[in-house]
């Protein structure tokens, strides 16, 4: 029996990338929640990397749009963006075009790899109707400095409003330094990156440097922010703004919040320390489970979670849920209809 005596639970967790969608990772959650006798409510969230499109469209409501475009070494591949509800507003996310999934592990090459085919599809985005687009940037396998998106969108007269959802703060001059090596580049190589960056910079008509978030998707986002005067916006705040989170937050009994790794990047704007930051202003309590904890004890003290643990599948996410419910009410338990106060 569910103890109506309370809120229900929020859970509110980003994808495990790799492994689970943020949609999924909520419903294993909501599903020991329940389990241990309380309610739940779950609302999937996302930091403006890899799963912003579904969570966005699951929230506001749209339509998914599958159009044939360039992957990151030029080859042709089926990539979705999503029309919102509203019609005017489209989401593209730069890892159905550049992703760094979309590559073999022998073919990752930032020094090769391409942003043509998120051009492709912010332009196919346009033609049908949207004034607006929302790039999501995580995910990328490129440190082009956005040049492949740009040759396809510097084309175009009429092009939409463009809001670029960072997903985390770095700027542009340490775009190489800090995500060549997760994209396949070789110590070598990253001399090589750095340099084809900065001659960008030279060259652009407002400089990228030092712009928190311009460094996202190997440049992508400074090189939209220079060039077309996109508006750059911290993933996780806008996609928490935009689903209603704080409504569903001061409804709630207590927050559940997640993701793949809790490291030193959670501190730069990710979902958990986003999530954790409202709830404590708000006075709610905030719990988290993650595939990994690779965050040391400062980080943790700034995160300040009542409750921590670890999960790596479905079923590990459904038992450490319940074991939150009973930390929290200790007297609510599987067998017990309600709790003596």
């Amino acid at each position: 029996m569910l103890d109506t005596r309370h809120p229900p639970a929020l859970i509110a967790p980003d994808s495990f990338k790799g492994s689970l969608t943020a949609e999924r990772v909520a419903r294993a959650v909501a599903r020991g929640i329940r389990a241990a006798g309380a309610e739940a409510v779950e609302l999937p969230v996302a930091d403006g990397g890899e799963g912003t499109m579904p969570v966005l469209v699951r929230a506001l409501g749209g339509d998914i749009v599958t159009t044939r475009v360039s992957d990151p070494l030029g080859r042709p591949v089926q990539a979705r963006f999503a029309l919102l509800a509203d019609s005017r507003t489209a989401v593209v996310e730069v890892a159905e075009a550049a992703g760094l999934a979309l590559l073999g592990e022998h073919e990752r090459n930032p020094l090769a790899a391409t942003t043509y085919g998120v051009g492709e599809l912010i332009v196919a985005a346009a033609e049908r109707g949207a004034e607006r687009v929302l790039v999501a940037a995580g995910g990328s396998a490129t440190v082009d400095g956005g040049r492949g998106a740009l040759e396809v969108l510097e084309r175009r007269e009429c092009r939409p409003r463009i809001v670029v959802l960072c997903d985390v703060r770095t700027p542009w001059e340490e775009a190489a330094r800090i995500f060549g090596p997760q994209k396949g580049a070789r110590p070598a190589d990253l001399p090589l990156l750095a340099e084809r960056l900065e001659r960008l910079a030279e060259a652009a008509p407002k400089d990228p440097r030092g712009v928190p978030g311009s460094g996202a998707a190997g440049g992508l986002a400074g090189a939209l922010w220079a060039w077309l005067d996109a508006e750059l916006v911290e993933g996780a705040r806008y996609v928490l703004d935009a689903i209603a989170f704080d409504r569903a937050l001061a409804a709630s009994w207590f927050v559940v919040t997640g993701e793949g790794r809790l490291d030193a990047q959670t501190l730069a704007g990710k979902v958990v320390c986003e999530v954790a930051t409202r709830a404590r202003q708000r006075g709610v309590t905030c719990h988290a489970i993650c595939g990994q904890i690779a965050l040391d004890e400062f980080g943790m003290r700034v995160l300040d979670l009542q409750g921590l643990a670890t999960a790596t599948n479905e079923g590990e996410l459904t038992a450490a849920a319940r074991e939150l419910v009973h930390a929290e009410h200790p007297c609510l338990r599987d067998d017990e209809a309600s709790c003596v106060e």
